[in-house]
């Protein structure tokens, strides 16, 4: 569903109910993946720089994992013959088996080796006798009765076979998928081109940091917002500063970020107001998907396409208002841009718990809320942070998660199970 050629609206067409004037969050989150193709191109990186990028290609083992047959414990490597049906087994002690060192022979009839975790099974050795239910007498080891062959075995191979993918394309690398790639001696994975993300403010109501805000004017804080998100998620981020509400600017703005970028996010000019000019010229230089979600905050929400020339860029019209920002991208952006970074899907974290305080909602749109995630009596609940205005950034940085409100809830009341998506570990 990416051909270029074709309008958004037929790309779109087959989604079920699809209303670009009305649309619920889960449509447009639909609608918003269902276009973005990963960009192209990739690179080679040391495995340490891999960190936060998404993996072009399968990682295939050049090894087995574990690379010998081991133990899983610390115990004793021993015959399962020698051992008696019913009662205890004396064991003479032959030696000792330690992690990087092995034991070098096999295990004779009638003995035991002591054998440490990861440490190499001698030959011969079928079973491994926990230290815990055994005793040492003198120079031999008492066992007791119950003892299963291939107990606390590790085999060779069997987390992971030579010639088997260890990680699969699309794979964004966490910090546990690093140290795979490093125990499997691989210094260097093939990972996709980040995303390249332009980033400008609209308004002439805004002052950049620096300088001194004229009487109506605000300081602009959601570039600042947006490039801390969009870093965090490993895109290379464009600031191009704040744009006037100026349509030769704006085009101007438009143009070259179409130029430079995969996609472009602006912050407000997308309601009905005169001087809201973002929308209007989204339509002249390419065309406008949708802009109308059923959510609050971040109802007026433009996402479609800007081109300059032959060079083309999703585009991402999010509201004015702070916290509007915030919630728009988690939703809409953030998904979008890890489809672009070529990741698997990866749906936002959610769960029931219960709500500590009454909250107003009105029905027929969702609502997201901002509150404390916190434990009480053993216990995981929510409650808000207090004033939900969409301007009051201040909810968002004392919060840790949204408080989801689906379309058809009306008020909540105090002790009542609401969803929540925490928001650590979002990116």
């Amino acid at each position: 569903m990416t051909n270029e050629d074709t309008s958004l609206f037929s790309l779109l067409s087959s989604l079920d109910g699809f209303d670009p004037e009305a649309l619920s969050v889960d449509q447009a989150r639909e609608a918003v993946v269902s276009l973005v193709a990963p960009v192209p191109g990739h690179e080679r990186v040391f495995v340490r720089h891999a960190l936060g990028r998404v993996l072009a290609e399968d990682v295939i083992s050049p090894i087995d994992v574990p690379g010998h047959d081991n133990s899983a414990m610390d115990g004793w490597a021993v015959r399962h013959a020698d051992l008696a049906a019913d009662g205890e087994t004396r064991l003479l002690i032959a030696g000792t088996a330690f992690a990087g060192r092995a034991f070098g022979a096999p295990v004779p009839p009638g003995g035991a080796v002591r054998i440490m975790t990861g440490a190499v099974l001698p030959e011969d050795a079928d079973c491994i006798v926990v230290q815990e239910v055994s005793r040492q007498e003198g120079e031999r080891v008492v066992v007791p009765a119950g003892q299963k062959l291939h107990q606390n075995l590790r085999r060779r191979g069997e987390d992971l076979a030579v010639g088997k993918a260890a990680l699969a394309a699309g794979t964004l690398m966490r910090p546990a998928e690093v140290g795979l790639a490093a125990s499997l001696g691989i210094a260097e994975v093939s990972v996709r081109r980040r995303p390249r993300v332009a980033v400008f403010s609209t308004g002439d109501e805004l002052c950049s940091i620096g300088g001194q805000p004229a009487e109506g004017q605000i300081y602009d804080s959601n570039r600042y917002t947006l490039g801390g998100m969009l870093e965090r998620l490993g895109c290379e981020v464009l600031d191009m500063g704040v744009v006037r509400d100026d349509p030769d600017l704006l085009e101007a703005s438009f143009r070259e970020a179409a130029r430079q970028a995969d996609a472009v996010i602006t912050s407000g000019g997308v309601s009905v107001g005169e001087a809201d000019f973002v929308k209007a010229m989204m339509a002249r230089l390419g065309e406008v998907a949708f802009w109308k979600i059923a959510m609050k905050p971040g109802r007026p929400m433009a996402f479609g396409r800007i081109a300059d020339g032959d060079r083309q860029a999703w585009l991402f019209g999010l509201p004015g208002n702070p916290v509007a920002v915030m919630v728009t991208f988690y939703q809409f952006v953030r998904p979008a841009l890890l489809a672009m970074a070529g990741a698997r899907p990866r749906d936002l974290p959610s769960f029931q718990v219960a709500c500590t305080e009454a909250l107003k909602k009105g029905r027929g749109r969702t609502e997201f809320q901002r509150g404390v995630l916190f434990a009480e009596g053993g216990q995981w609940k929510v409650r808000p942070t207090g004033a939900q205005g969409s301007g009051i950034l201040r909810s968002m940085a004392d919060a840790n998660c949204f408080i989801v409100l689906e379309a058809e809830r009306g008020n909540i009341a105090p002790g009542d199970v609401v969803t929540v998506q925490p928001m650590d570990g979002l990116a």
